[in-house]
């Protein structure tokens, strides 16, 4: 069987909506068997692509317009393919046109799986050149601490003259747990035993 799937990113392309749609039913999915969602490609969270897949059977036929609508990136496109293929389901893609029922097709699907693999151990490696560089110029990532040490002191100086913790975040602008943490032994400067 037959199943459509469209994506659109939001409700303004309701136009292309239709256009996937028209697509499908021309290769023969049926509104029945058509799911779609509203939903811009850098969310996950997809409740039509989902009730597609919980609705399909193995022998059944995923039917998109373009790979592009199975996922926001190639490799969890890769990994949808991967996920419908082992509960023999099949993915046909109309542009460029894919099918993972003939076996050239299967091979490419494995390419695109091993550029993909290849992709992220190559951004893997870049981030932590990056990371190291910059530590080599003395930089640390990280969001920067919201008290100086000068603050963290004049907190506990407060803090010790009978200051609370609310009037003291007030007066700092930070959050009570922020002048907690710089209550703590450990915080802002190091004793010497």
């Amino acid at each position: 069987m037959l199943i459509g799937y469209a994506r659109v990113s939001t409700a303004r392309q309701g136009e292309s909506l239709e256009t996937q749609r028209d697509a499908l039913f021309a290769v023969g999915c049926d509104a029945q068997h058509f799911f779609s969602d509203i939903v811009s490609g850098s969310k996950w969270q997809r409740p039509g692509l989902n009730k597609a897949l919980s609705y399909m059977r193995p022998g059944d036929t995923l039917v998109v317009t373009r790979l592009d609508r199975l996922g926001r990136s190639v490799r969890e496109t890769v990994t949808t393919i991967a996920d419908l293929a082992e509960r023999d389901i099949n993915v046909r893609v109309l542009e460029p046109a894919l099918d993972t029922s003939k076996p050239t097709d299967k091979v490419v699907v494995n390419v695109m799986a091993s550029l993909a693999e290849w992709e992220r151990d190559l951004l893997i490696a870049r981030t932590k050149e990056g990371v190291a560089h910059a530590r080599a110029q003395g930089r640390v990532g990280g969001r920067p601490k919201a008290l100086t040490a000068d603050q963290t002191r004049q907190v506990r100086a407060l803090h010790a003259s009978g200051e609370n913790v609310t009037a003291l975040s007030r007066s700092f602008g930070v959050s009570r747990q922020t002048i907690y943490r710089a209550l703590e032994p450990s915080s802002g400067t190091k004793t010497v035993a």
